[in-house]
């Protein structure tokens, strides 16, 4: 890591660094926010207060409307089961987002958005559809395959896709989208499984049977819902998340409408394919449609999407070492700062050394190094991608580059020149120029694979330019 930040004579040879005192936590700058280039204006201020107002009206009626037809017993029953699995859910979700988590009142506003307005919404459309179906003298059975995936699947989708028109800058990639609209998903299935384990569980056992019955009826509902199929809801929205983050990192205004509208179908189509499942077994008396449907179909698709989503998880550490070497060319990083950088594995090391070497101020110094450099990376893929179109947007990315810069140079002062078993060099952003225990000064060329951290001085950076230190994206880079 470096010892000073840029500037200085780069080729002096540099005197061996002196035990400074350890920083104070309040010496160590905060993590970068994303930028937005706006305030809080009154009209975003109201925006965002309707937001709220929307999410908690239907937070109340869901609540009214729940305890209206379970009852307040059921009710409590089904409540307690149906948020059983949601803290592994959302962790599930949260180790993907590893790299570059996301700001958590985004993460929180779209699991209230599936579990309030979706519900609320869908469970109104449906009604309105069975009742509508009832009177042409159709079965039941087409509200599941036909109306619920469509309104279901659409209102899930609609909270991160405002997410997506209004902060776009919020979106990194696919992973962000599955993380977003998967947690839509989940809060939409909490809910709709209180009313499952609660109703037609335990309410249904309990009057018919007694209370008994009612807690047999939550079990094998829970081990059913839950433990074989929790799945499914996080599953069929995904899709959607796939399309919308592939349009958040396009530059192609055609990519940005049809890959949302895709992966929204596709969720459809699965939703609706699952639903039919059951349909026709029940229809044909053939209980074994389901088995071979969720065996021979869901299962494989599910496991499909885990490993996609695990190699997109990757996928954000391996942007740092395709993007950040512009910066280590122009004197702003080490290579080993970058292979650091490369996996999550490297990263956790990383802090280890972090932390024996200049103490807990170093390792969340580390912390804020790895974020900052992840959103670098980020940051310079989407100049190359030429997503910002607009000279207002390009200031804003140039801005956030800059902080994001200057973070990485502040941060490193909480570690380094603070490892007495590593020599002491300059990085001229080609070669090392290294202080070796004897006294003589030698030139050392980079490793092909550079995992071990070196305290380097770095030259000075050039000035900034409108795109950052190293000009333009080529024409027409996709």
């Amino acid at each position: 890591m470096a010892d000073t930040p840029p500037g200085g004579d780069p080729y002096s040879p540099p005197p061996i660094p002196p035990a400074a005192p350890t920083p104070p936590v309040s010496a160590i700058p905060p993590r970068v926010a994303k930028f937005s280039g706006r305030g809080l204006t009154w009209r975003r201020g109201l925006v965002l207060a309707g937001v709220i107002l929307l999410i908690a009206g239907c937070a109340v009626y869901m609540a009214i409307t729940l305890g209206d037809d379970l009852g307040l017993q059921a009710l409590i029953i089904g409540l307690v089961a149906a948020i059983l699995p949601v803290p592994v859910l959302i962790a599930c979700f949260l180790w993907l987002d590893r790299y570059e988590p996301e700001p958590m009142v985004y993460l929180i506003f779209c699991f209230a958005w599936g579990a309030f307005v979706a519900t609320a919404a869908s469970l109104n459309v449906n009604r309105e559809t069975a009742e509508l179906f009832a009177g042409w003298g159709l079965p039941d059975s087409l509200v599941a395959v036909l109306g619920a995936p469509f309104i279901e699947e659409l209102t899930k989708a609609l909270g991160p896709f405002l997410l997506l028109l209004f902060r776009r800058r919020e979106w990194s990639g696919i992973t962000d989208g599955i993380v977003y609209c998967g947690l839509s998903a989940v809060g939409f299935a909490m809910v709709e499984n209180i009313l499952y384990l609660g109703g037609y569980g335990y309410a249904a056992g309990a009057d018919q049977y007694g209370p008994a019955t009612g807690v047999q009826n939550v079990f094998a509902i829970f081990i059913v819902r839950i433990l074989l199929t929790g799945f499914a809801h996080p599953l069929f929205t995904s899709m959607t998340g796939i399309g919308l983050g592939i349009a958040a990192r396009s530059a192609d205004k055609r990519v940005r409408i049809f890959a949302p509208l895709a992966g929204l179908l596709a969720a459809m189509m699965l939703h609706g394919t699952w639903n039919l499942m059951p349909s026709l077994a029940a229809a044909l008396g053939q209980n074994l449609i389901v088995l071979y449907g969720y065996i021979g179909v869901m299962v494989p698709i599910f496991l499909g999407m885990v490993g996609l989503a695990v190699w997109l998880r990757g996928w954000e550490g391996r942007l740092t070492e395709r993007r950040l070497p512009d910066y280590v060319r122009a004197g702003w990083l080490s290579p080993p700062e970058v292979a650091a950088l490369g996996s999550l594995g490297r990263r956790h090391s990383a802090r280890r050394w972090a932390r024996r070497v200049a103490g807990e101020p170093g390792l969340k110094a580390m912390r804020g190094f790895q974020f900052s450099a992840t959103r670098l990376a980020l940051l310079r893929d989407g100049m190359l991608r030429g997503l910002d179109t607009k000279p207002a947007d390009r200031a804003r990315t140039a801005y956030e580059e800059r902080q994001l810069l200057d973070a990485i140079t502040a941060y490193r002062w909480a570690f380094v020149g603070r490892d007495p078993q590593a020599p002491v060099g300059v990085w001229d952003g080609a070669r090392y120029h290294l202080n070796f225990p004897d006294g003589v000064p030698r030139t050392v060329e980079a490793p092909a694979e550079p995992v071990v951290p070196i305290p380097v001085v770095f030259t000075p950076p050039p000035a900034p330019s409108p795109y950052g230190p190293y000009g333009p994206p080529p024409p027409g880079y996709r």
